[in-house]
């Protein structure tokens, strides 16, 4: 598999572009960008004029993506698209014709010039020496190896899974930061009627490969998927080791999930919709897990439980929350106080803490009352939360 140690460090000091390397010297980069002005691209009315091959064949004389991410600039750029790609940013800013739009709208792009990006993007795309976000759709047909892929954020393999179905018009209500991405995608149409049956059988298995990619690194000895091989076997703890909180509450969910429960939360629900063994149930009244299997779903709450008691007790390990929904962190963050016997003023939360058996109600406790380790704990599972919103901001695709 391609690993592009370069790469990292660029992530690391913030300079992604869609997952390629920024070019670092600006005498390069201005004899790139002289040379790409040569084209006069900024002079083509992109709402008549249709590219072809032939009009951008200077462009592919080596095989390298970055000029075409330059020209989906200048078609954005003609409207004053504010770009976080600092490649494409930087290089607008120089332009005498560039004038920043905040208010920029895809709304603004014509049908012109969304075919024009079509072409643009799915060329950028083919050109990619591993598939970066905003790639998905020249892989509707085919199947993802490992040598296309690379090192990635968990952002953004969140976000090339979930793209394989925002091209169908999956909407995503239980995750902001993952919808704003996708709306602000110029090629996304919304379908609130998406049924994830209509994935092919190259699209689910996609979904598996990138997901095995996000998971690959993790050492534990079960997974989200694997309750099949525990309908009938009981699980032990020692296989609980290394999961996560959400890992726990979603494996807890596929013992039902095996017998066709259907989810109310999105964020659940995105878990097993795509998987080729899950029917939701006609009947969900009928639903019922077998001996063991409610065996092994008390034996994970339990298990989940110690690890939130532990929030008074221990600092949390990196990968504890792991990708928790914003909603369960918020639930988490209020715990740590809930197990004090705070009082809340809203009423969900009450109600929630309410009905949980260790909870006392202690209308004198105060804030301050939390010792340091708490107070730690609290800042990392806030820091987690403000991320669920904003950890794809600088994610074009």
């Amino acid at each position: 598999m391609k690993r592009r140690t370069i790469l990292l460090l660029c992530l690391v000091l913030g300079l992604v572009s869609a997952g390629l390397a920024q070019e670092i010297d600006p005498v390069a980069r201005a004899a790139r960008w002289k040379e790409f002005n040569k084209y006069n691209f900024d002079k083509m009315d992109f709402a008549k004029v249709r590219l072809t091959k032939a009009k951008v064949a200077s462009l592919k004389e080596d095989d390298n993506a970055d000029d075409f991410a330059l020209l989906r600039g200048v078609v954005f750029g003609k409207h004053g698209r504010i770009f976080k790609e600092r490649s494409i940013q930087e290089y607008l800013v120089k332009q005498p014709w560039y004038k920043a739009n905040p208010n920029f709208s895809n709304k603004m792009l014509t049908a012109g010039e969304r075919a024009n990006l079509d072409f643009i993007r799915l060329t950028e795309a083919q050109k990619h020496p591993s598939i970066e976000p905003g790639d998905m759709r020249i892989w509707k047909a085919k199947l993802i190896q490992d040598d296309n892929l690379r090192d990635y954020s968990g952002a953004e393999i969140t976000i090339l899974i979930a793209e394989i179905e925002a091209i169908h018009g999956k909407t995503f209500p239980s995750e902001e930061w993952l919808q704003k991405y996708f709306d602000d995608r110029y090629w996304y149409k919304a379908n609130p009627a998406y049924d994830p049956s209509t994935l092919t059988e190259i699209e689910r298995k996609n979904i598996e490969k990138l997901t095995e990619e996000k998971n690959k690194n993790r050492k534990t000895a079960i997974s989200i998927g694997d309750m099949d091989n525990f309908q009938n076997v009981l699980l032990t703890e020692d296989k609980l080791a290394g999961l996560t909180m959400l890992d726990l509450r979603i494996l807890r969910e596929e013992f039902y999930a095996r017998h066709g429960k259907k989810f109310d939360k999105p964020g659940i629900r995105d878990y097993f919709n795509w998987r080729d063994w899950y029917k939701p149930a006609r009947d969900q009244k009928a639903i019922k897990l077998n001996k063991i299997e409610q065996q092994n779903v008390d034996l994970l709450a339990r298990y989940e439980n110690r690890l939130r008691e532990k929030l008074a007790t221990e600092p949390l390990q990196d990968g504890t929350l792991g990708d928790m929904f914003a909603e369960d962190l918020k639930v988490l963050r209020n715990e740590v106080y809930a197990r004090h016997g705070r009082i809340f003023k809203d009423q969900a939360l009450q109600k929630y803490f309410a009905a949980q058996p260790w909870y006392k109600p202690n209308p004198d406790f105060k804030d301050d009352q939390l010792n340091e380790i708490e107070a730690g704990n609290l800042a990392k599972i806030k820091e987690a939360e403000e991320s669920a919103t904003s950890k794809f901001s600088e994610a074009e695709g």
